[in-house]
């Protein structure tokens, strides 16, 4: 694996916060939130960044998907906040019950 660079390992840093906020988030006003967590192309960030709010069942993230746009905004905006704009915020955070080993 390549090591990363100093501004790579800025972005991450950046991203991690923006996410964990989210999660902090997540927890308090979603039910059944799991985990979040986030994958990314250093080569091609921000278009490669993929968040994922994991949920312990199907049925949350059922119930949860008709606010899938407000916290694609939030998640937007914390990003925004450490200097990163994403230009499609659609793209880049999606409900799952998948986990990171899946």
């Amino acid at each position: 694996m390549k090591k990363l660079s100093k501004v790579q390992i800025k972005q991450q840093a950046a991203v991690m916060a923006a996410v964990e906020e989210l999660e902090e988030k997540a927890f308090a006003e979603l039910t059944d939130v799991e985990q979040c967590w986030f994958s990314m192309e250093h080569d091609a960030f921000p278009g490669s960044l993929l968040v994922r709010v994991q949920f312990k069942t199907q049925q949350a993230v059922d119930e949860a998907q008709d606010n899938l746009l407000l916290w694609q905004k939030r998640l937007a905006g914390l990003l925004l906040k450490k200097g990163i704009l994403i230009k499609n915020m659609r793209n880049h955070l999606v409900f799952t019950v998948l986990s990171p080993d899946d």
